[in-house]
């Protein structure tokens, strides 16, 4: 499992230009610590995350109309597994936390500026 996710890891650092190589090698990472099983698979020559994301843009070709096409997560990330040979569902991904929200009924008011106090007296 190690070098599997070690090869995914130096393709990443080899591509940091592309943030689609780096968010389906994180998925790739995660997925293969929640399936351990399936790290041979990762390692086969002639497999990377780059030609994976050649896999998803030729399905979403098949899926596109007048020239747009757009695939869910699980979508994406289901053509990824099927293109290295894996079976089964995406592991999981960690939840990200949603930013706080404020109520709308809440009232939202800045601080008071301070006053301007000013006396005749000062300038004299």
């Amino acid at each position: 499992m190690e070098q599997a996710v070690q090869k995914l890891q130096d393709e990443i650092a080899g591509s940091q230009n592309n943030p689609y190589i780096q968010v389906i090698g994180n998925f790739l990472i995660q997925h293969v610590q929640a399936n351990p099983g399936c790290a041979e698979k990762i390692l086969e020559n002639g497999k990377s995350i780059a030609k994976s994301l050649d896999a998803m843009k030729s399905e979403a070709r098949k899926k596109q109309s007048n020239g747009m096409a757009m695939l869910t997560d699980a979508e994406g990330y289901a053509i990824v597994l099927r293109y290295f040979g894996i079976d089964g569902q995406p592991a999981a991904a960690a939840p990200q936390s949603a930013p706080a929200q404020v109520s709308p009924t809440q009232d939202i008011k800045p601080d008071p500026a301070p006053r301007f106090d000013v006396k005749l007296d000062d300038f004299l």
